[in-house]
């Protein structure tokens, strides 16, 4: 019933490390106008989502404003940077390394976007986390948008090994969102490297210690303080809401 929306176009998904669309200026009505022709209920049916950049419209999710008052632009100590997140900067303060927000933003409204998507077509999203001052809000946001959640220690073959580890065929995720992909401040949890090996694509919050180059859709921001997994998580749950909607509307304009 869902082969309306099939499309062979997918590269408003790619990350933006292998796609760079060029750059367009919209003022705020153009881009309310066509965020409406989107939302038109009565012509879901005929629209596309994939030929839309924001079908979902995650771009008026948040604000940069709402970013820095989360505290997402406050990384580690100098001395604690991972080479791979230098592009990422903006600079540093008293010895702290400041993230670059509009940076921050774009590839956060990016993995919002795909998000969507993947909920949307009814995709199987796991929610992970090891710190556990962190553990019930990442659990209670997976329970709220019916989907799953890992704060516990990480099993060898959860995902390599997985018919083995649970005794019958099992569906690996879809989507796996990291809330931090460290389980210490220099050991990369485990779970990152096994979902690229199983081809899952995954999108992560990556400090400036992290190594961002095994996560689909890295997100440069603060992993450690509460208020900013607070607003991660309820940008998530929110994507992941818009797409089953827009799926059950669907769904019940061809029954």
């Amino acid at each position: 019933m869902l082969s309306i929306v099939v499309s062979k176009d997918f590269s408003i998904l790619l990350p933006l490390s292998t796609y760079s669309r060029k750059r367009k200026l919209f003022t705020k009505a153009e881009l309310r106008q066509e965020v409406k022709e989107a939302s038109n209920i009565d012509n879901l049916r005929d629209i596309d989502p994939l030929s839309h950049p924001d079908f979902f419209h995650v771009y008026d999710m948040f604000t940069v404003k709402d970013l820095f008052d989360a505290r997402v632009h406050f990384g580690h100590k100098e001395g604690s940077l991972n080479e791979y997140m230098k592009p990422f900067l903006f600079g540093s303060r008293l010895g702290h390394l400041i993230f670059d927000l509009d940076q921050t933003a774009e590839l956060l409204r990016q993995a919002l976007n795909f998000t969507a998507h993947i909920a949307f077509r009814n995709g199987v999203i796991l929610f992970i986390a090891k710190n556990p001052q962190i553990s019930y809000l990442v659990e209670t946001t997976a329970k709220e948008c019916q989907e799953y959640a890992h704060t516990r220690r990480w099993r060898h073959g959860t995902f390599t090994d997985a018919t083995h580890e649970f005794g019958s065929i099992t569906r690996l995720p879809d989507l796996c969102i990291f809330l931090n992909t460290m389980n210490s401040v220099v050991d990369q949890h485990m779970a990152v490297n096994h979902a690229a090996k199983m081809c899952i694509p995954t999108i992560g919050i990556v400090d400036t210690n992290c190594d961002p180059r095994l996560i689909t859709y890295p997100i440069p921001g603060n992993d450690d303080t509460v208020c900013s997994i607070e607003l991660y998580c309820k940008l998530f749950k929110e994507a992941i809401m818009r797409g089953k909607k827009y799926r059950d509307d669907i769904l019940a304009k061809n029954i």
